[in-house]
C-alpha cells in the first residue's frame, strides 16, 4: 500500500502528514523548519511512501534539497494553481497539507519545476544583479523628477551620473534638496560598481550553452539578457507548445471570456518576473536599433497604447527565443516578424 507526505511550509515551522490509500491519517505533527526533525518523522513511512509534496514557498530551497538528498521523491507544489473546495467552513495548515497529498494520490497535483541545485545559485546571483539595477533605475527617476521640479528642463542619465559635489550646490540653492540629491549620486555609484561586480562574476561562472548560444542572434538580446533568459528558463523541453513559454514569460494578456466579452482576468502575476523583465528589455532595444521591428512597433502603437505595443514585440521575441532555443537555430527574423 502506497503512503502520501506533504508538508505546508511556513517562514520558521512546518505541518508534517502522511496519509495512506484511504486518505486516513497516520502521521501529523508540527515540526520546526529543522531537516533532521522532518527526516526523522518521515522514516517510519520511508519504504511504503510515493512521494513527498513541499508547497512552493519563498523557502523551499533548504527542504527540497535535503529531501532529494535522502532519497524521497518529492514534488512541489504550484500554489497559484491549486484551488480547495470554497464550501469548506473551517481550514488550518493540517488541512492543507492532507490537501497536497491528497492531490498526489490522486494525480492532480499542480507541480512547479525544481531548478537544478548546482545552477540555481548563479541564477540567483544574477536576479540580484537585476534588483540591484531597479534599484540604480529608482534613484536615477528620483533625481531626473527633483531637477524638473526646480528647472523646468529635463537632464540625461548620462549628465547625472557626472555631476559632482560642487554643481550640485551650485545647480540647487535649497540645501536640503542638495543634500537628497548628493545622496541620491552616491547611493547610485555604489550600485554602477557593485552592479559592474557583479556582471564580472555571472560571466566568467555562467558560459553560454551551446543549446542557448543562438539567443545572442536575437535583436535586442546581449550576453546578460541571454544569460537571463538561459537560466530562467532551464530545461526548455517542459514548455511543450510555444504558447506555455509564452505564457510562463508573461507575455500573454490574462483574460477570461464568455460569450465573446470580457468577463475578468486570471492570475496576471502567474508566471517568471524576470523573464518578463527580459524580453521587455529586449524589445526596448530592438524597437530601437532594428528597423523592420520598428515598423512593427509603430503599427501596433497606431492601434493601441506604447506599453501594449511593445509588450506585443516582447511577445514575438519570446516566441521567436522558444524556437531558438527548442531547435538549436539561429533567430530568423522573417520567421518572427513576417
Amino acid at each position: 500500500m502506497g503512503l502520501y507526505g506533504a508538508i505546508d511550509l511556513h517562514s520558521n515551522n512546518s505541518v508534517l502528514v502522511v496519509l495512506d490509500e484511504r486518505d486516513q491519517v497516520l502521521y501529523e505533527k508540527r515540526l520546526p523548519n529543522d531537516l533532521g526533525r522532518v527526516l526523522e518523522g518521515l522514516l517510519p513511512y520511508r519504504e511504503q511512501l510515493v512521494g513527498v509534496v513541499v508547497e512552493s514557498t519563498f523557502n523551499w530551497y533548504w527542504l527540497v534539497d535535503g529531501l532529494m538528498a535522502a532519497g524521497y521523491r518529492v514534488h512541489l507544489a504550484n500554489t497559484t494553481a491549486i484551488q480547495q473546495y470554497k464550501g469548506l467552513k473551517y481550514t488550518d495548515d493540517a488541512h492543507d497539507a492532507r490537501w497536497l497529498a491528497k492531490m498526489l494520490r490522486l494525480g492532480i497535483l499542480p507541480e512547479g519545476y525544481i531548478y537544478p541545485k548546482e545552477a540555481r545559485a548563479v541564477r540567483d546571483l544574477l536576479r540580484r544583479r537585476a534588483q540591484l539595477v531597479r534599484q540604480r533605475t529608482t534613484n536615477l527617476l528620483s533625481m531626473t523628477n527633483q531637477f524638473a521640479r526646480l528647472t523646468g528642463c529635463g537632464v540625461s542619465v548620462r549628465r547625472l551620473k557626472q555631476l559632482s559635489k560642487a554643481q550640485i550646490d551650485e545647480w540647487v540653492s535649497d540645501p536640503n534638496v542638495a543634500s537628497a540629491l548628493r545622496a541620491n549620486l552616491a547611493v547610485i555609484r555604489v550600485l554602477d560598481r557593485e552592479i559592474e561586480r557583479l556582471e564580472g562574476e555571472i560571466l566568467r561562472q555562467a558560459k553560454i550553452a551551446a543549446q542557448f548560444s543562438p539567443l545572442l542572434s536575437i535583436p535586442g538580446v546581449g550576453e546578460i539578457l541571454a544569460l537571463t533568459i538561459m537560466l530562467e528558463t532551464g530545461d526548455v523541453g517542459r514548455f511543450a507548445k510555444v504558447g506555455q513559454f509564452s505564457s510562463y514569460a508573461r507575455c500573454v494578456d490574462s483574460k477570461r471570456i464568455s460569450n465573446g466579452k470580457k468577463k475578468g482576468e486570471g492570475n496576471v502575476k502567474c508566471g517568471n518576473p524576470y523573464l518578463a523583465w527580459a524580453f521587455g528589455e529586449a524589445a526596448a532595444f530592438a524597437v530601437r536599433f532594428n528597423p523592420r521591428i520598428k515598423r512593427f512597433f509603430e503599427r501596433k502603437r497606431s492601434k493601441a497604447s506604447a506599453p501594449l505595443a511593445y509588450k506585443a514585440v516582447a511577445h514575438k521575441l519570446a516566441r521567436a527565443a522558444y524556437h531558438v532555443m527548442r531547435e538549436r537555430v539561429p533567430y530568423e527574423e522573417r520567421r518572427a516578424f513576417g
